[in-house]
């Protein structure tokens, strides 16, 4: 069969990740554009409001990416020059590169043989072996595909060995945690959301940071806003400018931090407070064809998805490893769902093996549980638009290609 195009008005690939964009989305980003603010407005303030509210949090701080968030959290954290990141293999890059943004190093965890997320075992052998130099200052746990790690476990250990915490929930909106939901931060510190349009739900671009300190949330909207403040009772006054901020007039700020331009714009906000109000029916529907998806491939030579029994996944990713009787490699696999007009991914690349990381010493083997993931892992399309008739294609075609169980 021939490949099929992902030209816009041929016959379109089945992604693996899609968002929706539906009339009130746009009615919402419209309304906005003729309003007075299109950026700093009380959109991105009730956004931030709504989103702390539906996971349980205090405070939300939202940003134009979740790469932006992770960074300034960490910093609102303390993490320095001198200080480690601890976080996992398995996920994007902006996990472990928010440490080096910080000037830190990074040191990974390796991930649990079931749900592929850090795990808490590991790292507790992995703190209990490391010199007190070494030990985490910030570790970042990343809820991969959807599902939490065992972040009890964890936050016991910070306790222990005296590191903050950073939930990246990038792929975990919506889900819960020993029936809390992700998000509430009763077991870390910060936690991270992201709003890219293969997440959850779309800002089409955008993050944000939940947290229940107000200290962090000062510094991270001071750090994603140049490191300055127009609150009068933050101002500490400048022997330059020769008066403290409330003897002068109401055009006066003052930057403290060396911070950065990583505000979330009105229009973001807007589609992002839109979109939130079908975040419970996304979960339930990507959950739905999960089920399916378990049902019609639980006798083909596949490694399905794992979820603890403490966790409700925002199945973010539908993650599927060959066996070693699959009778096919996954690049043949691969190949075959491209074929089909199937858009298959691979997720992750085990972060430490990127080329980038070899400068600070990372090589193959170092994480075998996650290299090994690595190589029989294949994402399937998965999103809440996805048709019967798509998902029954990618079922088809699994089934033709993948050997049955004996």
């Amino acid at each position: 069969m021939a490949k099929q195009s992902r030209i816009f008005g041929a016959t379109q690939m089945i992604p693996y990740g899609k968002q929706e964009i539906t009339q009130s989305d746009i009615d919402a980003v419209v309304e906005t554009l003729k309003s007075p603010f299109i950026t700093q407005g009380p959109k991105t303030q009730e956004f931030e409001q709504k989103v702390a509210q539906k996971v349980g949090a205090e405070f939300g701080v939202s940003f134009n990416s979740a790469t932006s968030a992770l960074h300034c959290a960490a910093l609102a954290l303390g993490l320095g020059k001198g200080d480690w990141l601890w976080t996992t293999p398995n996920s994007f890059v902006a996990s472990a590169n928010c440490g080096i943004y910080c000037g830190a190093k990074v040191d990974f965890v390796e991930i649990h043989p079931r749900t592929y997320n850090l795990d808490a075992r590991k790292l507790e052998k992995k703190l209990k072996s490391t010199p007190k130099h070494k030990l985490p200052k910030v570790l970042v746990a990343v809820h991969f595909a959807g599902q939490s790690c065992d972040m009890k476990r964890i936050w016991k250990l910070s306790k222990k060995y005296h590191f903050k915490i950073i939930e990246d929930a990038s792929h975990a909106l919506g889900g819960s945690y020993r029936e809390l939901p992700i998000g509430c931060c009763k077991f870390s510190d910060i936690t991270i959301f992201s709003f890219h349009p293969v997440k959850i739900i779309t800002c089409a671009e955008g993050g944000i940071a939940t947290t229940n300190n107000p200290k962090y949330v000062r510094k991270m909207q001071m750090l994603r806003s140049h490191g300055i403040t127009k609150d009068s009772e933050d101002f500490v006054g400048s022997f330059m400018v020769g008066f403290k901020g409330d003897n002068a007039g109401a055009w006066y700020y003052e930057q403290q931090l060396l911070g950065f331009n990583y505000r979330l714009s009105e229009l973001h906000a807007a589609l992002g407070i839109s979109q939130l109000e079908r975040l419970e029916a996304y979960v339930a529907k990507r959950n739905e064809l999960v089920r399916t998806y378990n049902e019609s491939l639980k006798d083909l030579e596949l490694t399905l998805p794992f979820v603890a029994p403490y966790n409700y996944s925002a199945f973010h990713l539908y993650v599927v490893l060959l066996n070693k009787k699959s009778g096919i490699k996954r690049r043949e696999l691969f190949a075959k769902l491209q074929e089909e007009g199937i858009g298959a991914q691979v997720h992750y690349i085990p972060i430490h093996l990127q080329p980038f990381y070899a400068h600070f010493g990372f090589k193959k083997g170092d994480f075998k549980v996650a290299e090994s993931y690595y190589k029989h892992a294949i994402t399937l399309p998965l999103f809440p638009t996805l048709t019967a008739q798509e998902q029954q294609k990618v079922i088809d075609t699994l089934r033709n290609c993948v050997c049955k169980k004996a």
